[in-house]
């Protein structure tokens, strides 16, 4: 019997064809979108559970059937390796996907620029799947279904990213999530790097030392006699930082203490990161040091921590700061990282900051991850302005009207003023407004409402093209993954 790729109107993904027993398994593209493949001499009993049209092909057994999720816990039954699993402290990366068709883009930027790094193909927060209209059980059915069509098999993790409720944590646990980002900004008291030493004395003994197991002075005694060696040099923090950093972080500590607990109770081998960059001001050492040394004393394991680095992350755009600066940031929190864990140095918002990769691999090393999200859809839309210039001008128009509301989640500072007017960009010249600084974070930040008005167009049309997006983000991201792919020689992990 002759294979998949020889039956007529299956256009058979090569990369996808794999073998259960006699069967060969694999994903057809159509009109329609990808349906799954199987051809065996007779229906064999371990692919009973899928789901499809079944006819008879050379005497043989077809199937062709839709990808939906009870074909995909079939073959996660049949094929281990789409089954999302820890990756410890494995350098890695993670790519956000907000139309649930970037992953094949994302595994050939992967294989193009070489090893050394852990993908992350399932990747949202649940503030992107609110406003795409996803649940967590999508976001990780999308990725896998693109690990099948791609033929990937070294392994992937998928991060329920920026949780902030136990509830949060319950739905992305439940659809098989391997890796929680806990995100406890919005307890964190941005005031307190200015508060005068009264009202910081006074902000001190009202945190909720009960939810901390501990008190005041007992965190003030437990620093004053530590000083850490960050291999070459010493650290000490003086009472008024730590001070100064339990205010400022206390609170967020004692959340994320919450959300651990509660993931614990639930799942012994669930991997956990904590995430306090999307703050108004940097984490400074000293507040980096209270933050690990509070979480460990409370029994949390944690495999990533994302600072608040010095400089800009806003979205969608390279860095916004002094590299000279971010590169000696990078390397005291890498340094403590090192010695109070070991565990990665994430870098979030790592959307297109070209130009700090490298610093930020050569101080991070070996305990690395970075994680991107919009960009991706970004590329969408340059796939789109190229193919239709009609729809991604209405999606530009769009963008123009929404953007001060849309914004208010996000840290960005695009102006709509200086952003050209969308009847005064020809068709050949739309591509280029996303190399433009504020219309490339107006379109970014507005994917919400553009997916709202025209997600069925810009699927259709994707679907109807995937060659041409899966080249555009293989391109993109080879620029991503390059600096960061190879692990730094002499560099400590």
């Amino acid at each position: 019997m002759t294979g998949l790729r020889s039956v007529p109107g299956l256009d058979v993904r090569a990369q996808s064809l794999v073998r259960v027993g006699d069967a060969e398994l694999g994903m057809a593209r159509t009109r329609e979108g990808d349906r799954l493949a199987a051809l065996a001499p007779t229906r064999p009993t371990a692919l009973e559970g899928l789901e499809g049209d079944t006819t008879s092909f050379e005497g043989g057994w077809l199937l062709v059937g839709p990808a939906t999720p009870r074909n995909l816990r079939a073959l996660r039954t049949l094929l281990p390796w789409l089954t999302p699993r820890p990756l410890g402290l494995q350098r890695s990366f993670g790519f956000g996907d907000r139309l649930g068709c970037a992953t094949p883009g994302h595994i050939r930027a992967m294989r193009a620029a070489g090893g050394g790094l852990a993908p992350i193909f399932a990747q949202q927060s649940i503030r992107e799947m609110e406003r795409t209209g996803r649940s967590p059980e999508q976001v990780l059915d999308d990725a896998t279904w693109g690990v099948f069509a791609e033929g990937w098999r070294e392994g992937f993790g998928a991060d329920a990213d920026h949780l902030k409720t136990t509830a949060d944590v319950d739905a992305c646990l439940a659809a098989g999530y391997t890796f929680f980002t806990f995100d406890p900004g919005g307890y964190v008291d941005p005031a307190a790097e200015g508060r005068p030493e009264g009202a910081l004395r006074a902000a001190l003994e009202a945190l909720p030392w009960g939810d901390l197991d501990d008190s005041s002075g007992r965190m003030r005694d437990r620093y004053r006699s530590q000083t850490l060696d960050l291999g070459g040099r010493s650290m000490r923090v003086d009472e008024e930082e730590v001070v100064r950093a339990a205010v400022k972080y206390g609170r967020a500590v004692a959340h994320a203490l919450l959300l651990y607990r509660h993931l614990r109770a639930r799942s012994a081998d669930a991997e956990v990161e904590i995430s306090v960059d999307e703050t108004e001001t940097p984490t400074t050492p000293a507040q980096h040091i209270y933050i690990a040394t509070e979480l460990r004393r409370l029994g949390v394991r944690w495999v990533g921590l994302a600072p608040r680095f010095v400089g800009r992350f806003e979205k969608g755009v390279d860095y916004l700061g002094d590299p000279a600066a971010f590169d000696a940031d990078a390397a005291t929190h890498a340094a403590i990282a090192r010695r109070l864990g070991p565990y990665k140095l994430s870098l979030h918002s790592g959307s297109d900051k070209l130009s700090v990769y490298g610093a930020f691999a050569r101080r991070a090393g070996n305990l690395l991850h970075v994680k991107t999200a919009g960009t991706s859809y970004l590329e969408a839309l340059r796939t789109i302005a190229a193919l239709d210039p009609g729809l991604f001008r209405e999606i530009y128009a769009l963008a123009h009207d929404r953007y001060e509301q849309d914004r208010a989640s996000y840290h960005v500072s695009a102006s709509r003023d200086r952003a050209a007017a969308p009847d005064a960009v020809s068709d050949a010249a739309l591509a280029s407004l996303l190399d433009s600084f504020d219309a490339r974070q107006m379109l970014h930040v507005t994917f919400g409402s553009a997916l709202a008005r025209y997600g069925d167009r810009v699927h259709a049309l994707l679907r109807a093209h995937p060659e041409a997006y899966d080249a555009n983000l293989e391109r993109h991201f080879i620029r991503h993954l390059s600096p960061l792919a190879a692990p730094t020689p002499g560099v400590r992990g």
